[in-house]
């Protein structure tokens, strides 16, 4: 097999991701047309996402989370096998936007009955992801920073973090998470949902 043929796969996870987004959008009887104007995102954009030509941005999964009252990483989970209690760290569901610098990991995945999930998300110096709103309104959130500087800013307020800080909060509306820099940034966030 060629080098270039190997490239051109998608991404296991991608392509379970995609399928799972066209489930999704049938199950509610939605065009493409539809949730675009429900997401803000183009028709071609989610075409692309449900065949898995793409590997979709974090803004873009964060649109259609909120458009299917989901967090992210319920939406994540929904494409691996049913969670075990014990999730050892080989088997943490891995996820990365290239395109932004953010690698985020499912340390521990939504489950049946619980409320809360852990992620560690990374983000390269000068990384800045901005989000329109929550998956889902109130979100609990718990920002932990363990290595780096991150700039988060929720409700119209930055809060600088440096290693060791904390920083607790309910999303309702827009949000922004950004490296300051000169090294990455490596963080726990705790997400509660409401």
């Amino acid at each position: 097999m060629k080098r270039e043929e190997v490239e051109a796969r998608p991404d296991p996870v991608d392509t379970r991701l995609g399928a799972r987004l066209a489930a999704l959008r049938a199950e509610r009887g939605w065009s493409l047309g539809e949730l675009a104007e429900r997401s803000g995102v183009s028709r071609s954009t989610l075409s692309r996402a449900e065949r898995a030509e793409i590997s979709p941005t974090a803004s873009l999964l964060n649109r259609l989370c909120h458009v299917y009252g989901r967090t992210m990483s319920q939406l994540l989970s929904e494409v691996e096998a049913e969670p075990a209690l014990l999730v050892p760290a080989a088997e943490q569901t891995v996820w990365e936007d290239r395109a932004s610098g953010f690698v985020r990991r499912s340390v521990s995945p939504p489950h049946p009955g619980l409320r809360g999930e852990l992620v560690e998300g990374r983000l390269a110096a000068g990384a800045d992801i901005a989000y329109d709103r929550p998956p889902v309104p109130g979100l609990e959130q718990h920002i932990w920073v363990l290595e780096g500087v991150l700039e988060v800013t929720a409700q119209d307020a930055g809060h600088r973090l440096d290693a060791g800080d904390c920083l607790r909060l309910r999303v309702w509306g827009p949000t922004r998470f950004r490296c300051l820099g000169p090294g990455e940034a490596r963080y726990v966030l705790a997400v509660v949902l409401p």
